[in-house]
């Protein structure tokens, strides 16, 4: 991957510091991270396959571990993650082996695990088609790569209310939100990477917050704040945030007095390739009978418009 197919849009020394920083607190904000992990087990839960040797790329506090506990013949996991708190702390949690790495630069041999899953990490790579190359090649042949990342319209509703408080407040508009790629986005990047059989689907979780600071609080305390290369470097005005979470609850307040927040969870899901077991395409040309036959229609030839 050359430098020039790499998009750098996040700063990835404040991302380490920042899940640094959050991981002695994680326990208390780690819901999302518990309930994207389940609906990974879910998933596998469809393939019917063992995947005795697992990396969990990204490992927070190794959810993940504890999602999958019995699934799939899973004997081991090694937990990886680019904070050496987090690090640590999966493998406190666990008892598994961790490691603390760059998901841009696996040191990983070819062939070492079953299974590579990656459990809300991925939307902070800056070269994701590289990393997940190099989850593919750490892969053994038809091995899984699984994964979910934050994308599409997350967090629209603070994105909104802090859009419209700074610029109501200073009378312009900065970064405030990451920028976060799109299911069709992700889904392409699965074939660029050379994985066999790609899917991607997305669920929208809405969770209910008694008022924008504890949302604020919880995004902090997993290290998900903005790290966007482009956002404003200096602290924000108290008078933004304040606007802001009084347009948040005038824009989205629910009947019971909460407010709303949306994460879109996009996930992915393909093969290392494997030409002795996968399904392979027909060669162009080789089809035995013709698409109009099997379709009972009439066949235009090309060139010819259809009366």
């Amino acid at each position: 991957m050359s430098d020039a197919d790499t998009m750098f849009l996040f700063d990835r020394p404040l991302i380490r510091q920042r899940r640094d920083r959050a991981a002695a607190g994680l326990a208390s904000h780690d819901f999302l991270l518990r309930e994207v992990a389940d609906r990974l087990g879910e998933r596998l839960d469809m393939i019917r396959r063992d995947f005795p040797r697992v990396l969990n790329l990204g490992s927070h506090g190794g959810e993940v571990e504890a999602a999958l506990t019995g699934r799939n013949g899973i004997t081991q996991m090694v937990h990886a993650d680019l904070s050496p708190a987090m690090a640590a702390l999966a493998a406190r949690n666990t008892g598994s082996p961790a490691l603390a790495l760059d998901e841009e630069a696996l040191p990983f041999a070819a062939d070492s695990f079953d299974m590579v899953i990656s459990n809300l990490s991925l939307h902070w790579v800056n070269d994701l088609p590289g990393a997940m190359i190099q989850a593919r090649q750490a892969l053994r042949p038809d091995g899984l790569f699984i994964a979910a990342m934050l994308g599409g319209d997350s967090l629209f509703e603070l994105r909104r209310s802090l859009m419209e408080a700074e610029m109501e407040v200073t009378g312009g508009v900065s970064v405030r939100i990451s920028p976060m790629a799109g299911i069709r986005d992700a889904a392409g990047l699965l074939q660029r990477a050379g994985f066999a059989l790609p899917v991607a689907d997305m669920d929208s979780l809405t969770v209910s917050y008694p008022d924008p600071f504890r949302l604020m609080r919880d995004l902090r305390g997993m290290g998900e704040t903005n790290a966007a290369l482009s956002r404003l470097k200096r602290p924000t005005r108290r008078e933004v945030i304040i606007r802001a979470a009084e347009r948040y609850a005038e824009l989205f307040r629910e009947e019971d007095g909460t407010v709303p927040a949306t994460f879109d969870v996009i996930f992915l899901a393909g093969w290392s390739p494997d030409a002795s077991v996968q399904q392979q395409p027909a060669k162009r040309g080789s089809a035995s009978h013709r698409l109009a036959e099997a379709l009972n229609s009439i066949e235009h030839p090309t060139g010819v418009k259809p009366h």
